[in-house]
């Protein structure tokens, strides 16, 4: 009887434990909103405002990845469900400048082999077509939709051997781009946020930018020659896909692992 009694106190006290233990908060996929490109879907997902630790922690990482530091994205916005198609890129631009060319019957493949500049030409082409206000994600925005509220490496996890579920990449592409959406999404619901292809940001590149960075809505440097590229591609191992991993390119620098995302206020 008295075994029973302490062990019924027992499972209480940790019963109780439990109770108390905070309840981590998942990132859930928001509303998604779609733009009918003359016949092409356009679907972003809403990301909503938050906080969250830019950056790697401590001294892992590479240097220009620290210090790891608070952000706060103060507004909800859109971010594109899908790394942007050649078949959208050939709708606004009318040519397909990728080198991994999308066959009659795949489905969409990411457009690549272009540059900031060329990004930049497509979105004001972009807008002046449907009337709207498409922009590249800044690199703040990019990581924080990247980690939807995760705060390990990778944004199911620290263990590299899943990347395989989420990415395509060195290990698994055999050497190629593939179809978007084909691997699992993250929290808020985009597909390819790591892998596939490379993903330019917004802002201007600086080496030191995380030590002067503001907290709230960093845009980057105000001058420098390079841009933000993230995401890593389907030729990079899987350190270049963690979600604090840097990379940039001068503006005008095209390849067959670079393409884009397309971001949009919220109004």
């Amino acid at each position: 009887m008295k075994c029973r009694t302490e062990f019924v106190l027992a499972m209480g006290l940790l019963f109780l434990v439990l109770v108390c233990l905070p309840v981590p908060v998942l990132a859930q996929a928001g509303k998604e909103k779609t733009v009918n490109v003359d016949g092409i879907d356009l679907v972003l997902m809403e990301i909503p405002a938050g906080e969250f630790l830019m950056g790697s922690p401590g001294d892992t990482g590479m240097p220009h990845e620290r210090p790891q530091h608070k952000v706060v994205i103060s507004k909800p916005f859109y971010l594109g469900k899908y790394e942007v198609t050649q078949l959208l890129w050939i709708k606004v631009m009318g040519s397909n400048p990728s080198y991994f060319k999308r066959q009659r019957g795949d489905a969409p493949r990411p457009v690549e082999t272009v540059s900031w500049d060329d990004a930049q030409e497509f979105i004001a082409k972009l807008n002046s077509m449907t009337g709207q206000k498409f922009r590249l994600p800044t690199e703040a925005e990019w990581e924080y939709a990247c980690r939807a509220g995760s705060t390990t490496k990778y944004f199911f996890g620290d263990d590299p051997d899943e990347l395989g579920g989420y990415a395509w990449y060195g290990d698994n592409s055999d050497n190629r781009t593939h179809p978007v959406g084909q691997k699992k999404p993250n929290g808020f619901g985009l597909y390819d946020i790591n892998g596939n292809v490379w993903e330019w940001c917004a802002d201007r590149y600086g080496d030191k930018y995380y030590t002067t960075s503001p907290e709230r809505d960093p845009k980057g440097p105000q001058s420098g020659k390079f841009r933000i590229l993230r995401g890593g591609g389907w030729h990079w191992s899987y350190i270049g896909l963690r979600c604090a991993h840097r990379y940039f390119h001068l503006p005008s620098y095209k390849y067959a692992n670079i393409g884009f995302r397309l971001a949009q206020d919220k109004s």
